[in-house]
């Protein structure tokens, strides 16, 4: 699977970039019990049911960003090609946090390589905004505090690379806070399942259509553990 590599930040708040985990089982936490309403977050993520070419997998999360943090990978995969990846980030910290205006965040990066015309649609990067949003809401998601940053790249190829065609690339690195539900737990499943859209848009893949759905099996890991 081809990893979202990068820093990530939290978008608000001012707090550090990411640092990579520990190895462990896709969840960071303090030497204390874990709370409550963020086990029932993971095990939402856990059970979600995504599109059959979404891969996703479970990684270290990243360290100091929240007392909390769960951390998942995903692939668009059409055959051999992957056609975009990215990274989703739970943090939660059971204080809250002003900049968050709650007590979970979620934090993505989402990439993708784009076809010459695409790239040279000076909108794209608005439009690639909506597509976050307008994922969410098409979902019936409620959240707060969104912000982020979409990033257009190009590379031309020179010497003994020149035979490459050149490529673009597109980067959406965003964070939101979901709405807490029952027992201040978010809908995480439908976050997940609303930020796989984003990735399989992003990757040009028509929208699902009623069945095209399974479960993703998550690998059956240690639930969440302190640090």
């Amino acid at each position: 699977m081809a990893a979202a590599q990068g820093r990530l930040s939290d978008g608000a708040g001012g707090m550090d970039d990411a640092k990579e985990a520990k190895e462990g089982d896709g969840s960071a936490g303090r030497a204390d019990q874990v709370p409550l309403p963020f086990g029932a977050a993971v095990d939402a993520l856990r059970a979600a049911r995504l599109r059959p070419q979404v891969e996703i997998e479970q990684v270290p999360p990243p360290q100091r960003l929240a007392p909390y943090a769960y951390a998942l990978e995903a692939t668009v995969v059409d055959g051999e090609q992957d056609l975009a990846d990215g990274r989703l980030v739970l943090l939660h910290d059971p204080a809250g946090h002003d900049a968050w205006r709650g007590t979970f965040r979620l934090v993505t990066l989402v990439r993708a390589e784009l076809e010459p015309e695409m790239a040279a649609d000076p909108l794209l990067p608005e439009v690639c905004w909506s597509w976050l949003t307008g994922a969410l809401q098409a979902r019936g998601l409620t959240y707060g505090e969104a912000s982020g940053t979409v990033t257009r790249a190009g590379s031309h190829y020179f010497g003994g690379l020149s035979a490459r065609p050149p490529a673009s690339q597109i980067e959406i690195r965003a964070s939101w806070t979901p709405r807490e539900g029952l027992g201040g737990v978010p809908d995480t499943g439908a976050h997940l399942a609303s930020w796989c859209d984003l990735l399989a848009q992003v990757a040009g893949l028509p929208p699902a259509g009623p069945g095209d759905a399974s479960v993703v099996t998550l690998p059956q890991r240690r639930g969440p553990q302190s640090r």
